[in-house]
């Protein structure tokens, strides 16, 4: 079978820059998609796939691979469902018979309602997608019945039905590697026209689910309440197929140091290999903080890493059960700033007991802090979240509401969401605008002798309204 991969929607772009509405390329590829193709690839399938985050033709594009297409899987998140389901009706409007499948967060979160909200659509697969996508494959060739795979919902005539009980992948080292050569048309890793990592990028995931339980977090609604680890010689594996083809590879774990032992495993591995790959750690605890594992991050090519660190309010780290201090803070920055990592850290603002006193010690905390890069946003009660939970139950938040943004009209924090968005564009300012900050990254890049970041940054500097570009670049480190 013909099979159509579809990541992305125009209106969704999370790097659109507003005023101008031009299109930035996504700093990393649809690894989720990835995942998929591959198991299809293995199959005996032939897949395409479409970034139309990068596409500057989308509705050409999709015509022109629709004639050729025997069904068309679409990646449906929580931000843009609305968007994917008037894709899904354009679609239809080209082919009515296409049959089109869709997954991602939207879909595991509302397995059932998804077909609802995306009415065009006629599967829905929900949860690990690697081996359910086979399953609907052999269904949709009349292999299988629909009512015998796992993990689906799909519409029959005018009812949404299930399929069985959804599985899940017990050894994340069974799963062969993404098809990373359906995404290599495509140029990753870009901020406007510089290039922030060394090109070719590309990702990978080491882990799923997380270990914490932060409060405003869904991951362990998205990994059905599960941690797991690929073993660290299957990790290096994967590095050793990456090296030597792609220049980056964005590691986008939520922890990727969480298990020490294993990271030490893999950095010995990577020194023992003698990569050249330029590794960016997405996602990293300032409790994992530790010297000689940061020495030896530093030997194997780790070149950035990103910190949630969330608050610089004691108070506001315990109410996000975070289970960090602002000691550990300091010391994992400082840290990584000694061994001349790119250090992103991000913060959320809008906690119910924020006040402005809260909020200004947040601002000066970052500014004390060595980082690179920052992202300062309001706090989001979303689907599943404890908060969301605690929200929905208290009847601040209605049960189909997906994702609301704190505020005080609401009860959920003591300001509005116009105050809040305000208080982070002056946060950000507020960090970037300042000789000292300026003076640090223009040291540091010499030092380098790469002035790539430093290009960026003087861009945002000079261009107020690149702000919120800037601070969705802290955000959006792995989009699978």
């Amino acid at each position: 079978m013909e099979f159509l991969l579809i990541y992305g929607t125009e209106m969704s772009h999370p790097f659109i820059h507003r005023q101008k509405f031009e299109l930035v390329s996504p700093l990393f590829p649809p690894l989720g998609l990835l995942y998929i193709g591959r198991s299809l690839e293995d199959e005996g399938h032939h897949v395409e796939l479409l970034d139309l985050f990068v596409e500057k033709d989308s509705i050409s594009e999709i015509k022109k691979k629709m004639t050729a297409v025997d069904a068309v899987g679409i990646s449906v998140d929580n931000d843009s469902y609305n968007e994917s389901a008037q894709l899904a009706h354009t679609i239809k409007n080209i082919d009515p018979s296409i049959p089109i499948i869709i997954g991602g967060p939207h879909c595991t979160l509302y397995p059932h309602d998804s077909l609802l909200n995306i009415s065009a659509a006629d599967i829905s697969v929900c949860g690990d997608g690697e081996q359910a996508i086979k399953d609907v494959a052999a269904g949709l060739s009349g292999g299988k019945s629909f009512a015998e795979i796992p993990g689906i919902y799909y519409r029959e005539k005018h009812d949404i039905k299930p399929g069985l009980p959804p599985t899940f992948i017990e050894d994340l080292d069974s799963l062969p590697f993404p098809a990373r050569h359906l995404a290599d048309k495509y140029d990753y890793g870009k901020c406007g026209e510089t290039y922030l990592y060394r090109p070719k990028l590309t990702s990978m995931v080491t882990t799923r689910g997380c270990p914490f339980r932060c409060r405003y977090c869904l991951r362990h609604v998205l990994s059905n309440e599960r941690f797991q680890q690929r073993s660290a010689q299957n990790v290096l594996d994967e590095l050793s197929e990456i090296n030597g083809t792609y220049g980056s590879v964005m590691i986008g774990d939520d922890t990727f140091l969480a298990d020490k032992k294993r990271a030490h495993k893999i950095m010995d591995g990577l020194i023992e290999l003698g990569s050249t790959v330029d590794v960016l750690i997405g996602g990293a605890r300032v409790d994992s903080a530790d010297r000689d594992l940061y020495k030896k991050m530093k030997k194997a090519g780790v070149k950035a890493i990103n910190f949630g660190i969330e608050s610089g309010n004691q108070d506001v780290l315990d109410f996000y059960n975070k289970r960090i201090s602002l000691d550990q803070i300091r010391k994992a920055v400082r840290l990584s700033n000694e061994m001349n990592f790119f250090s992103t850290g991000t913060f959320i603002l809008g906690a119910p007991l924020e006040t402005k006193r809260h909020i200004e010690q947040t601002i000066k905390f970052a500014r004390s802090l060595p980082l690179d890069n920052v992202g300062f946003y309001p706090l989001s009660y979303r689907h599943g979240s404890d908060l969301w939970r605690e929200a929905v139950k208290n009847g601040l938040i209605n049960e189909n509401e997906h994702e609301v943004i704190a505020d005080s009209r609401r009860g959920l924090a003591n300001f509005t969401q116009e105050e809040m968005l305000q208080f982070c564009n002056k946060a950000l300012r507020r960090f970037y605008v300042r000789p000292t900050y300026m003076t640090k990254e223009f040291f540091k890049a010499f030092i380098a002798n790469d002035f790539r970041q430093v290009k960026s940054l003087i861009e945002t500097v000079l261009h107020p309204t690149h702000f919120h570009l800037h601070n969705t670049l802290a955000r959006n480190k792995n989009p699978p």
